[in-house]
């Protein structure tokens, strides 16, 4: 990709950008959120088409007008969130559009099994082909959407955030499938803003920062340090900051909670928990084990079937999401897509939705605009949400943009307590810093934080204190400084304490 740019009316997402990959190499796409990764794929893709620039694909110069035409060059991409249709087959989703067929048009699904069977087993990435796409992992569907492309002949790989959604162990068998299909001559362009990751898996790695080209460099020559610098511009630290200090009076009580999963199976299973003010406690657990029942409980999205949750003392017990924001309880969600944000509304809409009923952001039944957006406008240079537009939709901005989107709202609600749930999931190392920073300051002031992750690293240096859940249940309560990874590790997968 030579000199490209792409405009949006007059913000420059891509300016002047450089990439070039070869065939049999894993190529890395590193920049901070916002500047310009998927953009720039979008374009490979056919998915926009640039203000300026060339694309050359295999020594031809290629106008990629639309994904067909990218299809048909051999690329291939698996977007940041999949797009399959959920009620079908594994087999379905990766013949769909391109499905063979006998007489009369029918489907030749006996050839589509075979054709995917053969291509699973050539790149070692094994499906259930007759297992539907609800009721499998999403390391599985990311699988699926690598082998929909695969199926459709492509050459060239374009992974956007592939682990942002993974776990520990399902990022490493995406490693393994990456180096094994380079090994068979594919080409993956991988976008993350993960450095163990690029050290992991890449070879190369080309850094864009606000839209503009910076370096491609060896990545096994490069330090994590270097790269982190050349991404976001100044030097990053990875140590969390933080003062010892005693923790004080309980903010959050909870007492032998049950609670049930989707399928009526008792997901929190006689649960105690105390969070202090003045104190960041961490759960730390595999995903699966009644952390998100806990969280939707706790904030009234979920039926609590027994048991009692109390915020100073006050029992929240099944009360509604009002209810308990006004008790004094502000949620970072797991899923900041389906609960954190409202899409089509502008990005001043969602940092008001909590209190827009409140002065001075409406008067009577009428929303005080203006002062909705002096609001957003203040919280998004703070925040440093990008670009500065108030008025776009919150589908619009980058993930990590979107985090911060939801973090700056919670945040200056003032709460009491504050549950954190996968706060950096998606977020570059700039801002995981920069969220870390206000975690801390959050204990500071005296209130309680709850931090929920999958990410071993950020619990151990976030938190003061470390409880393990396991199956529903806490299993151990560690401090934070007087722990190793090896101690949780055996805790969370049911072991010693």
């Amino acid at each position: 990709m030579k000199d490209i740019v792409k405009k949006f009316g007059d913000f420059v997402a891509n300016d002047h950008v450089q990439l070039k990959v070869h065939k049999g190499e894993v190529h890395a796409l590193l920049g901070e959120n916002g500047a310009g990764k998927s953009t720039l794929m979008n374009i490979l893709y056919g998915l926009y088409t640039p203000t300026s620039g060339e694309i050359w694909i295999k020594g031809k110069k290629v106008e990629v007008k639309n994904p067909n035409v990218s299809i048909a060059h051999g690329v291939g991409m698996v977007h940041q969130h999949f797009m399959l249709v959920k009620p079908f087959t594994v087999a379905e989703n990766i013949i769909l559009g391109m499905e063979p067929t006998l007489g009369f048009n029918r489907v030749n699904m006996k050839k589509a099994i075979e054709d995917v069977r053969s291509i699973s087993e050539k790149y070692g990435l094994q499906v259930d082909l007759e297992a539907k796409i609800e009721d499998i992992t999403v390391g599985m569907q990311q699988r699926v959407e690598i082998l929909k492309a695969l199926y459709r002949g492509a050459d060239i790989l374009i992974l956007d955030e592939p682990t942002a959604v993974l776990t520990p162990q399902e990022i490493k068998e995406l490693v393994a499938i990456m180096h094994n299909l380079t090994e068979q001559g594919k080409s993956i362009i991988l976008i993350t803003h993960k450095l163990k990751e690029i050290k992991a898996a890449a070879d190369y790695c080309t850094i864009i920062r606000r839209g503009k080209y910076i370096e491609t460099v060896d990545v096994d020559t490069t330090s994590e340090n270097e790269l982190a610098s050349m991404m976001v511009g100044r030097e990053v630290s990875f140590e969390v900051d933080k003062e010892e200090r005693e923790a004080e009076e309980v903010v959050l009580k909870i007492e032998n909670l049950v609670v049930e999963d989707n399928r009526g199976q008792e997901a929190v299973k006689g649960l105690n928990l105390e969070v202090r003010s003045g104190e960041i406690l961490g759960i730390a657990g595999v995903d699966g084990n009644g952390q998100t029942e806990l969280i939707e409980a706790i904030t009234g999205l979920r039926k609590i079937k027994s048991g009692r949750v109390l915020i100073n003392g006050k029992d929240i017990t099944n009360r509604t999401p009002r209810e308990v924001f006004e008790a004094g309880v502000c949620n970072i969600p797991e899923d900041r897509q389906k609960h954190g944000l409202v899409l089509d509304f502008t990005i001043a809409e969602n940092m008001v939705l909590e209190n827009y009923r409140k002065e001075p952001f409406s008067k009577g039944i009428r929303l005080n605009f203006s002062e909705i957006y002096a609001f957003a406008e203040n919280l998004m240079e703070k925040f440093d949400v990008r670009p500065r537009n108030k008025a776009l939709k919150a589908r619009s901005l980058s993930g990590g943009n979107q985090q911060k989107v939801i973090i700056a709202r919670e945040i200056t609600n003032d709460p009491d307590l504050l549950i954190a749930a996968q706060p950096t999931r998606g977020l570059d190392v700039g801002a995981i810093e920069f969220v870390h920073r206000f975690l801390v300051d959050q204990r500071d002031k005296n209130k309680a934080v709850l931090l929920v992750s999958f990410e071993l690293d950020e619990v151990m240096s976030v938190s003061d204190n470390i409880a393990v859940i396991y199956e529903g249940t806490i299993v151990g309560k560690v401090n934070a400084k007087e722990t190793n990874e090896n101690q949780l590790g055996l805790m969370m997968a049911g072991g010693e304490r």
